[in-house]
């Protein structure tokens, strides 16, 4: 089996290395009752030897494809010794996220957790985007559960001479000259294309300082009932999938993140992931333009919406796709230059749904967690990079037993970004909907009748 990575997979890694910024996947577990270390440990060590058992080599060739090859550096499983109110779990969590992570060097991803001092613990996994997406975490996750171990073997960190990885790598850039020659000519239709661009409706001013200032990304997780969940979207002549992509509409027109014409532009990333799949990131995005204005009252037109965009992506690639095998050509500087083109749009929404979560993938220790949620995150963004992309808003969902967890990543050049803010408009915009939430990660004895 090749170990050449998929063109999509390595323009994730490139233009972190580009941006120097790190795109991450967090799950979150939160057991209301004593954690099973022992089963903690048990299922570290079978996530050491799963899927998520690899990372990147770079090809000596400045144009080369890059390659898996397994893991070799990795730090121990962290079990906090001092117990935290359950309050402080966000800034725990937030902590964890600063753990270094990298796809190429390793470690490549962090396991921990942190007993409660009023009894439970919270469990955290973080891991880089360039490992996996969504689908296939929750994969990794339920087949460490499971005991199961990586079926590939992958080769060992310069494994192979540099003459031959020199040869190896220049003769797979001579089989990928047909599809660099087909992206130049979609690079050109694209440029042509998008000459004027999309501008949102109130365009975000220029930073003249502080634009190298770290950005610290608002979030939130909400829990919702999966029948109320259920039940609202066929009220509302919806689905799953159409209910998520409504909210983040109608979030997005909350917080000013419309096109000139009042409009949303949405990214649904579909999974095309397939038995032994070993991409990364086993997904084409599918873009449309939504008006907001009635998503909280009728579905119907976000339905059709998404019924004509994934039938127009089986007839024809994302054109952002077809220009991927320029991605190992492209010099840094000019990657930094582009980042923005990984998004439809200045003003581009992120709908994300996993669907049915695997219950094994939120067993951790053995047995079934309390919650769990994954959420989407981003580390060393500036404020310059986030003008370049016009700011971003992500939502991401999956249901877990009897109930749906939808997180939230939020943030808009030139407007007031806090946690309190994004929870503000969320909270509106769930009572337009007419749904309940639990908001973070209240006890159980909290969750009863806690609602946002």
């Amino acid at each position: 089996m090749s170990n050449v990575l998929d063109l999509y997979d390595q323009s994730v890694f490139i233009g972190e290395r580009a941006t120097g910024t790190t795109n991450l996947l967090q799950c979150i577990w939160v057991y209301d009752r004593a954690v099973d270390l022992n089963g903690l440990r048990r299922f570290y060590r079978h996530l050491q030897r799963g899927r998520l058992s690899r990372r990147i080599e770079a090809s000596p060739l400045p144009f080369g494809r890059h390659r898996w090859v397994s893991a070799s550096k990795q730090t121990g499983l962290e079990i906090v010794q001092t117990p935290r109110p359950r309050a402080e779990f966000d800034a725990w969590l937030d902590e964890q996220t600063d753990t270094a992570l990298d796809a190429e060097n390793g470690p490549e991803w962090h396991f921990a957790v942190l007993p409660f001092t009023d009894g439970g613990a919270g469990v955290s996994l973080v891991i880089s985007h360039c490992l996996t997406d969504g689908v296939g975490l929750c994969e990794a996750l339920a087949g460490a559960a499971a005991g199961r171990h990586d079926p590939i073997d992958w080769p060992a960190a310069g494994s192979r001479p540099r003459w031959r990885a020199l040869r190896d790598d220049a003769r797979q850039a001579a089989r990928d000259i047909p599809a660099i020659g087909r992206a130049v000519v979609a690079a050109a239709r694209f440029a042509r294309q998008n000459r004027a661009g999309t501008e949102p409706a109130t365009p975000t001013r220029v930073l003249s300082t502080g634009a190298e200032e770290l950005v610290a990304f608002p979030k939130a997780t909400i829990f919702i009932d999966a029948d109320e969940w259920d039940t609202r979207a066929s009220a509302l002549g919806g689905t799953s999938n159409g209910l998520l992509a409504g909210l983040a509409a109608h979030l997005a027109q909350r917080m000013g993140r419309v096109t000139a014409d009042g409009s949303v532009d949405l990214t649904l990333p579909v999974n095309q992931r397939q038995a032994g799949d070993t991409r990364a990131n086993a997904i084409t995005n599918v873009d449309f333009t939504v008006d907001p204005a009635a998503a909280a009252t009728d579905l119907r037109g976000i339905r059709a919406a998404i019924k004509e965009a994934l039938i127009r992506s089986t007839e024809a690639q994302n054109e952002r796709f077809e220009l991927l095998p320029l991605v190992p050509l492209l010099p840094q500087w000019l990657v930094r230059r582009v980042v923005s083109i990984s998004a439809s749009s200045a003003t581009s929404v992120v709908s994300s749904n996993l669907g049915d979560v695997d219950p094994a993938a939120y067993r951790p220790d053995g047995s079934t967690a309390d919650r769990f949620v994954m959420r989407s995150l981003g580390k060393g963004v500036t404020k310059a990079i986030m003008q370049q992309l016009g700011g971003l808003l992500v939502l991401l969902s999956g249901r877990v037993d009897d109930r749906v967890f939808v997180s939230v990543l939020s943030y808009q050049p030139g407007r007031s970004n806090s946690n309190t803010d994004l929870r503000q408009h969320l909270s509106s915009a769930l009572d337009d909907f007419s749904l309940n939430a639990t908001f973070g990660w209240p006890s159980a004895a909290e969750l009863v009748g806690h609602t946002a």
